[in-house]
């Protein structure tokens, strides 16, 4: 009658809410085969990471080096020409036969005739060949350590700066 009715209610209710409970088991058994997973996924991510972050750091120490050397290159460039132009004048003020040579081949060039070897370009010519000879003869090579010191003590400070996994030794050898 009433009484049963309601029992049975009741345990309807409480059947329901078991199967309900029981599909809770299947979903934390799912959450935590979605987590294990992640935990793969997450490791084999921190396994290439660091190789991207080395790839990266090398890259920027490159760029740097190759900033630097032609940052040197021009400023070589600019200062051999600069002591060249001087050298030059210098030749053309004090020598009269320079000076002569100049101006008749100016002189040919402007009439239409065959100029021949320009004395000017000559002499340019002549001063890198007798610069070029003097580096070779004199075997010093201070000036190149110590730029490749002051480099080495850049690329160090970068690399410290910035925390990268490696630095460079005295003689430039990268070491992790």
């Amino acid at each position: 009658t009433e009484a049963e009715d309601k029992v049975i209610e009741a345990l309807e209710q409480k059947l329901v809410f078991l199967k309900a409970n029981q599909n809770m088991v299947n979903d934390f058994e799912a959450i935590n085969e979605i987590r294990a997973e992640t935990y793969e996924k997450l490791n084999a991510a921190g396994a290439i990471k660091p190789q991207h972050d080395f790839k990266a750091q090398v890259q920027k120490m490159l760029n740097m080096i190759a900033q630097e050397e032609a940052s040197h290159t021009e400023k070589v460039k600019t200062a051999l020409m600069a002591e060249a132009t001087a050298t030059v004048t210098e030749q053309f003020s004090t020598d009269k036969a320079l000076k002569k040579a100049a101006l008749d081949a100016a002189i040919s060039k402007i009439k239409g005739g065959k100029a021949g070897v320009d004395p000017i370009q000559a002499a340019f010519v002549q001063f890198f060949k007798d610069k070029a000879a003097a580096v070779k003869a004199s075997g010093d090579d201070s000036e190149e350590k110590a730029q490749r010191e002051a480099m080495i003590a850049k690329m160090n400070s970068v690399a410290k700066n910035e925390g990268f996994f490696f630095q460079f030794d005295s003689k430039g050898t990268p070491s992790l």
